[in-house]
């Protein structure tokens, strides 16, 4: 017990002096302390926050107007403002962003990193046909990286290392481009005429199983899986569909509801003792869209079926042009572009799966990081 008092001791000075940095926006509710010492998190587009900046790569937002509500401007990040992480870092009482892996160096790797990377998949080619990204094999070794660089930090306290990295929370949402970027690009690839959508939602989840299963080895317990949403609901789909009974693409939407019950399973599996001392939370973030969708007038939105910024038809045929002109009042609109939603969006959905179990399964967020 004293090692690992004299271990906090020592985190605790090293952080301290990268704190100063904080949130300068509309503030969440916020803890005094965070409540849990570190926040990794592990994506694509919805979640990435700088990484694919120095890529050659289509998938990037290091340009005006991404970021234009963000009080650091453009940083990368793939809407208007803050991604779902950085509300729920807020949410958990970090003080600042926490930083992309591309960036992030030495003490700061404490608090947590972002590996997240546009396009990125659970499949390694899912986005080839956007160009350069890290999938989630890559993240995952990424974060190996990580643990090696703060196990140095610790003085090489392996022990003292597992029992820090086992009170973190850890973020995984993959799948989105699984489908998105490979399954449903038939002129780009095969995988939809070397599976039927069940056998390829059983594939991913094979990957993904021994993906998960890796953090698990490096030091991940209590870990947040999302589920994938409707992507047959997004203004890049509505602008190619043509439909007469569903305003979204019900085919596609079927599709990713087969991986999403896979994945509720698989969060089961691993509870039930699959991975030892680790405890996984389901995050429907399908139903959440849904509900927005459906209810968008609720929540202040009056267009949920077109980009706040784009070209075309739903301003979904081209995303979001550099220096193009956004829509003026961005609270107004459930989606920021062809593909990703508003910082609204994202800062709904971060306080309901983080203080209710609207959204959440077996508990929500709050819940899991006070365990």
């Amino acid at each position: 017990m004293e090692i690992i008092g004299e271990l906090g001791l020592l985190v605790g000075l090293i952080v301290a002096c990268f704190t100063a940095r904080g949130y300068s926006q509309q503030a969440l509710p916020q803890p005094q302390q965070p409540q849990v010492p570190c926040f990794f998190s592990f994506g694509d587009s919805l979640v990435d926050n700088g990484n694919n900046n120095g890529m050659l790569t289509l998938a990037r937002a290091n340009y005006r107007p991404y970021g234009i509500d963000f009080p650091q401007g453009t940083s990368g990040r793939f809407t208007n403002g803050r991604t779902y992480v950085d509300a729920l870092a807020q949410l958990m009482g970090f003080p600042r962003y926490i930083p992309p892996y591309s960036r992030a160096r030495g003490p700061e790797l404490l608090q947590g990193v972002n590996y997240a990377s546009g396009a990125a998949g659970i499949r390694d080619e899912t986005g080839d046909n956007l160009g350069a990204h890290t999938s989630m094999n890559g993240q995952v070794a990424n974060f190996g990286n990580t643990v090696l660089q703060m196990r140095r930090l610790l003085r090489g306290d392996s022990n003292g290392l597992s029992s820090y990295l086992s009170k973190c929370i850890f973020y995984c949402g993959l799948g989105s481009n699984d489908y998105l970027n490979n399954y449903f690009m038939p002129n780009f690839y095969t995988t939809s005429s070397d599976f039927t959508a069940k056998a390829y939602a059983a594939a991913l989840i094979q990957d993904y199983t021994r993906q998960l299963t890796q953090l698990h080895s490096l030091g991940a317990r209590k870990v947040i899986v999302t589920a994938v949403g409707p992507i047959g609901c997004i203004p890049y789909q509505l602008a190619r569909y043509h439909g007469n009974s569903s305003r979204c693409n019900e085919n596609i939407n079927k599709a990713i509801l087969l991986f999403n019950a896979e994945l509720r399973k698989l969060v089961d599996r691993f509870n039930a003792g699959q991975l030892q001392g680790a405890k996984f939370v389901y995050l429907d973030s399908y139903k959440s869209s849904i509900d927005l969708y459906q209810n968008g007038s609720a929540y202040g939105f009056e267009v949920i079926d077109k980009g706040c910024c784009g070209v075309g038809r739903n301003n979904g045929q081209i995303t979001c042009l550099p220096l193009q002109q956004p829509c003026n009042d961005r609270r107004k609109y459930l989606f920021w572009d062809a593909f990703h939603p508003t910082e609204l969006a994202n800062v709904l959905f971060a306080q309901s799966s983080y203080g209710s179990s609207s959204y959440t399964y077996p508990i929500n967020i709050q819940q899991l990081a006070s365990l």
